[in-house]
C-alpha cells in the first residue's frame, strides 16, 4: 500500500525501491507516531537509517504517549469529530502532550498553524515556552491590537480575556490555514459567558481543537462550549475522543504528590455591646441576643470562616497579633514546610488570600512569625508576573496571592497551602490544589500539604479528593532523614553536614511563640506554656468592630472594607462642612446614616455632566 501510495519511489530521495524498502514511521513510533497510514511512508534503506539517525528524541510519560496515541486515531483516523478532549489532574503534564500532538499533526501536514489560549497571561508566556521547546516553533502572545493575525505567519496564544478582541482576527485566520486550537482550562469557555460565546464563533472553523481541562464540571453548573453533559454536570464527552488521568492516578503513577488536609479549627469570642459575648466556632454557629438578632446581615458577619479571614491585631495598633487565628495557621504552615525542607531543600509555600488587605495582612505576619519577608503578587502590585518568575526560580519560603497564583501556573517546587480564599468553589479548591502537588523528579518522596479552616465546605471538597488518592498514599509519615542538596546522599536527620560532599547544612533558626496569658516565648511546637502551664488552645478573641473590619453591615447595607476605610477618613470633612452649612434638613439626613455609608453615599451622588 505505502510503496503504492509513493508511487513505487522513496519518499525522501525518489530512487526507484528495492524489494526489500522499509515500511517506515514518518514519526517513529517510539517518539509517539501513530501505526496510521497518513503516518506511513516507503524508504529506501539508507533513507531510512539517516532519517533514525538524526531523529530528535521526545521523552513522553506513559500517560502521554496513550494520550497521544488516543488523540491521534480520533482525530485523523476515526475523523467522528474534529475535538478531544484530555482531562488530567492539575500537575501531569497536559501542557507537553498537548505539544506532543501539535508537532505531530504539523509533521503529518494535517495542520499549517496552532493557536493556544490560556487563563492568564503567566500562563500563556509558559505555553509559548514549552511549545518552542517541544516543537521548535516560535509561539507570538497575541492581543487586540495585533489586528490581522494571520500575515504575522506565526502560531499564535492568548488569554481567554482576549478572545471578545481578537474574535474577527482568529474567525479570519481558521478559514485561511487548517488550525489546531489548544483550550486550557476550558472551563472559562461557559456557553452563556462572553468567553465561551466569543470563543464559539472565533473557532467555528477550526480544523480541530483540543480541549484540555484539570476541573470538568463548572462550580456555577454553567456548561462549556463544545461539550456535552450528563444530569450530573460532568463533561459527557464520547470515550474514545476523551482521555482521562484523574489524581488518584496521577500520585499514584508518580506523576503528582500526595497530599494531605489540615483542617484548623479555631473557638472565636466576639466581645459585643454591653458586656454580652456570642461564641463562634465551625461546629457552633454564632446564637446572637434578641436584641441584636434583628439587625440586618450581622449573623452572616459572625459566619466562623469570615471570622477565619479578620486580621487580629495588638491592641491599639497595626501590628498583626502574634497568638491570633491566622498565626496559628502560618506557624503550623512554616513547621511543614520545615519539614519538607529535609527533603526538598528548596520548597515553598503558597498563601491564597481572599483580599488585597488581608493579603498585605498576612505578608507583615509571615515576617514576623519567620523573621523572612514573603513575596506578595495581587492586581495591584508592580509587575507581579516578574514578582511570579523571582519566586519560581528562587528559593524564598512564601509566596502571598490574591487570585493571581491560580490555574495553569507552574511552580513545582511548592509545597505547602494556606488557603483563606474569597472564591468557595470546588473549581478554585482544586485548582489551588494543583499549585501544590507538581513533582520535581522521579526521587520526588515529599507531599504536599493545605492548610486550611475547619470549614464544612472546604472539608467537603477535601474528602473527594482524598477518596480519588490510593490507600497507600494517604498515610503521612515524617521524614527520617534528610536529602543533601548538593550530591542527594541521604543523611540523619540531626547531622551539620552531608557525609558524602561535605556540605553544611543550614542551621534553621528556632522559633517561638508568645503565651497569651503571661507572654513568656515558648517553642512553636509547644502544647503548654513552659513558664505558667497555660495550655495553647485554639481560642480566639475579637471585638464586634474587629469582626466587621472585612466589611460593615449598617442599616440593611453590606459595605466593603475599603469603603468603610475610605468614609472614615472623609466624615470629619462631611460633618464639619455640613453643620457649617446650617441646612437641618441635611443636618438630619447626617444623623440617620452612618459614617460607614458615606463614601458610597459620594459615589453615588458622584454624576458627571
Amino acid at each position: 500500500m505505502l510503496a503504492w501510495i509513493a508511487g513505487g519511489r522513496c519518499t525522501q530521495c525518489g530512487q526507484p525501491l528495492a524489494p526489500d524498502f522499509h515500511a517506515d514511521h514518518r514519526i517513529p513510533f517510539a517518539h509517539g507516531g501513530p501505526t496510521l497510514i497518513p503516518n506511513g511512508q516507503a524508504l529506501c534503506r539508507p533513507c531510512n537509517q539517516r532519517k533514525g539517525a538524526t531523529m530528535p528524541p521526545l521523552k513522553l510519560r506513559p500517560w502521554q504517549q496513550d494520550a497521544l496515541r488516543k488523540a491521534l486515531t480520533w482525530l485523523i483516523e476515526d475523523r467522528q469529530d474534529r475535538r478531544f478532549l484530555i482531562n488530567a489532574a492539575p500537575g501531569a503534564g497536559k501542557t507537553r502532550v498537548s505539544c506532543a500532538i501539535a508537532q505531530t499533526l504539523l509533521a503529518l501536514g494535517e495542520i499549517d498553524r496552532v493557536i493556544v489560549i490560556a487563563p492568564r497571561a503567566e500562563v500563556v508566556n509558559q505555553w509559548a515556552d514549552d511549545f518552542r521547546q517541544v516543537t521548535g516553533r516560535y509561539m507570538s502572545k497575541v492581543t487586540a491590537r495585533d489586528g490581522d493575525i494571520h500575515r504575522l505567519g506565526l502560531d499564535v496564544c492568548a488569554t481567554w480575556a482576549a478572545i471578545q478582541g481578537l474574535q474577527d482576527a482568529l474567525q479570519a485566520l481558521c478559514r485561511a490555514a487548517r488550525v489546531l486550537v489548544i483550550c486550557d482550562e476550558h472551563h472559562h469557555a461557559a456557553v452563556q459567558a462572553v468567553w465561551g460565546e466569543g470563543a464559539d464563533s472565533a473557532f467555528v472553523d477550526a480544523r480541530f481543537t483540543l480541549v484540555l481541562t484539570g476541573t470538568p464540571i463548572r462550580s456555577d453548573g454553567a456548561e462549556s462550549v463544545w461539550l456535552s453533559y450528563d444530569d450530573a454536570g460532568a463533561i459527557d464527552h464520547p470515550e474514545a475522543g476523551t482521555y482521562t488521568l484523574t489524581y488518584g492516578e496521577a500520585v499514584d503513577l508518580g506523576y503528582c504528590r500526595p497530599v494531605t488536609f489540615h483542617r484548623h479549627e479555631g473557638r472565636f469570642t466576639v466581645d459585643l455591646e454591653h458586656g454580652q459575648t456570642v461564641q463562634v466556632s465551625s461546629q457552633q454557629p454564632a446564637a446572637l441576643p434578641r436584641t441584636l438578632a434583628r439587625i440586618p446581615g450581622l449573623q452572616r458577619v459572625l459566619d466562623f470562616y469570615r471570622l477565619a479571614c479578620t486580621p487580629q491585631y495588638e491592641a491599639h495598633g497595626q501590628i498583626p497579633l502574634a497568638t491570633g487565628y491566622q498565626a496559628t495557621m502560618i506557624a503550623y504552615a512554616g513547621q511543614k514546610l520545615d519539614d519538607l525542607r529535609l527533603r526538598l531543600p528548596h520548597a515553598g509555600g503558597l498563601i491564597i488570600a481572599p483580599s488585597i488587605e488581608m493579603a498585605e495582612y498576612l505578608a507583615r505576619l509571615i515576617e514576623q512569625v519567620e523573621g523572612e519577608a514573603p513575596v506578595l503578587v495581587h492586581s495591584q502590585t508592580p509587575s507581579p508576573e516578574l514578582k511570579i518568575k523571582t519566586f519560581k526560580n528562587t528559593a524564598k519560603r512564601w509566596l502571598v496571592s490574591v487570585a493571581m497564583i491560580s490555574e495553569g501556573v507552574d511552580i513545582p517546587r511548592l509545597r505547602v497551602l494556606v488557603y483563606l480564599p474569597n472564591a468557595l468553589t470546588e473549581l478554585a479548591f482544586r485548582q489551588a490544589i494543583g499549585r501544590v502537588v507538581r513533582t520535581v523528579g522521579p526521587d520526588d518522596d515529599t507531599r504536599a500539604y493545605v492548610v486550611m479552616p475547619s470549614f464544612e465546605t472546604f472539608e467537603r471538597y477535601a474528602r473527594r479528593v482524598e477518596d480519588e488518592m490510593p490507600t497507600s498514599a494517604r498515610i503521612d509519615r515524617a521524614p527520617h532523614s534528610k536529602r543533601c542538596p548538593i550530591c542527594a546522599q541521604e543523611c540523619p536527620l540531626g547531622a551539620a553536614e552531608c557525609s558524602g560532599c561535605g556540605h553544611e547544612f543550614p542551621v534553621v533558626a528556632a522559633k517561638f511563640k508568645p503565651c497569651p496569658s503571661c507572654g513568656a516565648l515558648n517553642p512553636q511546637r509547644a502544647a503548654t506554656c513552659g513558664t505558667c502551664g497555660a495550655t495553647f488552645s485554639t481560642g480566639f478573641t475579637l471585638t464586634l468592630d474587629e469582626a466587621l473590619r472585612t466589611g460593615a453591615i449598617v442599616r440593611g447595607m453590606d459595605l466593603d472594607e475599603s469603603e468603610v476605610q475610605e468614609a472614615e477618613a472623609i466624615a470629619p470633612i462631611i460633618r464639619r462642612r455640613v453643620w457649617q452649612s446650617g441646612d437641618q434638613k441635611l443636618v438630619q439626613i447626617l444623623k440617620v446614616l452612618p459614617d460607614e455609608s458615606w463614601a458610597r453615599l459620594r459615589d453615588i451622588l458622584a454624576v458627571r455632566a
